[in-house]
């Protein structure tokens, strides 16, 4: 009895260890679902990050070591220096990942050897309870001293148990003992990783200090030249308003052709119902009397009311007719996925209003305006729809794509590849970049609108 009974405690303490054991690991597994979750993601920012470094490096090398100071010059500084403080916060936070990990595996070596001194004091306990009844008189007693048959083997059963559970402890050591010695290693390399990423912080955060002290230099220079900037400044809007007049006067084109298209539908429809109404009429008054005219069925009525129904005055001219609804809504379900109008461009200018640092100079930007290292790349549609202007600017070819209701443009093209009224697919080449205001590289404005009111790019291209 003495056997069973301490066998039983034996139990007790084990369901205790293994539920204090589950707890812990259940923590610990919470708290590693959040991190591993994030580091999927973390990774990807990480790579588009350094896909446009990489883009804009060499823009960045082809104007950092002019004597003249200019608005491009400022602009690509400042994408650089945005793009370095990503990259500097992306880096923080896998730092703290790292150190997430390093933590939560500590935690884990924790139970692993809390783990390991249960089991070595519970496996000391069976060896010296065994050595003390290492009789084979005590076990042959133990057995015979059963009360009847089947209760002798049980016992028998017991025994082989209680020994195939204590060469089960020295294989759980074992195993846990190695477990502790490969999270240790795991331990080293973590370590070995925050340090590389620490490594690598610095140096960004020493590039970004020089970077930012060129900018201040090209800010200070252009600042003593408030006239020649404002100048700059003015010769811009001037260039995007004849962008835009030029753009809302095809929007206003396209609107007219659709009320004319939708009052002369309206008016066909008039006329059916008119003729609609004096067949029934007439019908009605030559009807012989002996004849019985069965009643109208459901859809007939349905029918007719639909005849007679006014035409509703559309919300939008250029969203009636099957084709427009169709390609409106296949536009809007691609909000965020359209594809970029060149290869490798970067956004100088943002939309809306982009304010020149120490100046209370701005530019309100139409669009975006859109540099790539080369005058001569490639640019695309970033939907499929139709071409309703191609017109000249002075300084270069713009071309505007309608796609329903909305209208892309694409300006300061060097060479124009469709021609008006040409039916286009999404990411087929339109055009080249022409050059930038200083002749360095490539660049475009791309200008997006919903008829007549303008929208913001960045809320639909892919990145």
């Amino acid at each position: 009895m003495d056997k069973i009974y301490f066998a039983r405690n034996l139990h007790t303490k084990s369901m205790r260890h293994r539920f204090f054991v589950f707890l812990l690991l259940l923590i610990t597994s919470t708290a590693q679902a959040q991190p591993g979750a994030e580091k999927g993601q973390l990774e990807k920012e990480r790579q588009e990050i350094q896909k446009e470094l990489k883009e804009i490096q060499t823009l960045y090398e082809s104007v950092k070591g002019q004597t003249k100071k200019t608005l491009s010059q400022l602009n690509v500084l400042n994408r650089k220096i945005s793009l370095q403080e990503r990259y500097i916060n992306s880096i923080s936070r896998e730092i703290r990942s790292i150190d997430d990990d390093i933590y939560l595996s500590e935690l884990e070596i924790y139970r692993l050897n809390r783990q390991l001194d249960t089991l070595k004091v519970q496996y000391a306990r069976s060896v010296s309870y065994g050595y003390k009844n290492r009789s084979n008189y005590d076990y042959v007693n133990f057995i015979f001293s059963a009360s009847s048959f089947n209760d002798a083997v049980k016992r028998i059963s017991y025994l082989k148990s209680y020994r195939d559970y204590r060469e089960k402890q020295v294989g759980t050591i074992y195993k846990t003992q190695e477990l502790i010695l490969q999270r240790r290693k795991q331990q080293l390399v973590r370590k070995d990783k925050k340090n590389i990423a620490l490594e690598k912080q610095t140096k960004q955060v020493q590039e970004l200090a020089v970077q930012k002290k060129e900018k201040n230099a090209v800010v200070a220079q252009l600042k003593s030249k408030e006239k020649e900037l404002s100048r700059q400044i003015a010769e811009k809007k001037k260039k995007d308003r004849d962008l835009q007049n030029a753009v809302l006067a095809i929007v206003r084109r396209e609107i007219e052709l659709a009320k004319k298209e939708a009052e002369e539908r309206r008016k066909k429809e008039d006329e059916e119902r008119k003729r609609a109404n004096a067949t029934t009429v007439t019908t009605t008054t030559t009807t012989k009397p002996a004849v019985t005219t069965p009643a109208p069925t459901s859809e007939e009525l349905a029918a007719a009311a639909k005849r007679t129904e006014p035409t509703r005055r559309p919300d939008s001219y250029l969203d009636l007719n099957a084709k427009d609804i169709a390609l409106n809504s296949s536009f809007e379900a691609n909000r965020y996925k359209l594809p970029w109008p060149v290869d490798n461009g970067i956004v100088l200018l943002k939309f809306g209003d982009n304010k020149i640092e120490n100046t209370f100079l701005t530019i309100d930007n139409p669009g975006l305006t859109i540099a790539t290292p080369s005058a001569g790349s490639n640019v695309k549609a970033v939907f499929e729809g139709e071409v309703r202007g191609i017109y000249n600017l002075g300084d270069g070819m713009a071309i505007t794509i309608r796609h329903g209701k909305y209208f892309t443009t694409y300006s300061n093209l060097s060479a124009v590849t469709v021609s008006k009224g040409a039916l286009v697919k999404t990411g087929q080449i339109i055009g080249k970049t022409g050059k930038d205001d200083e002749g360095n590289g490539g660049q475009i404005d791309f200008i997006m609108t919903m008829e007549t009111k303008k929208i913001d790019p960045q809320g639909w291209l892919r990145r």
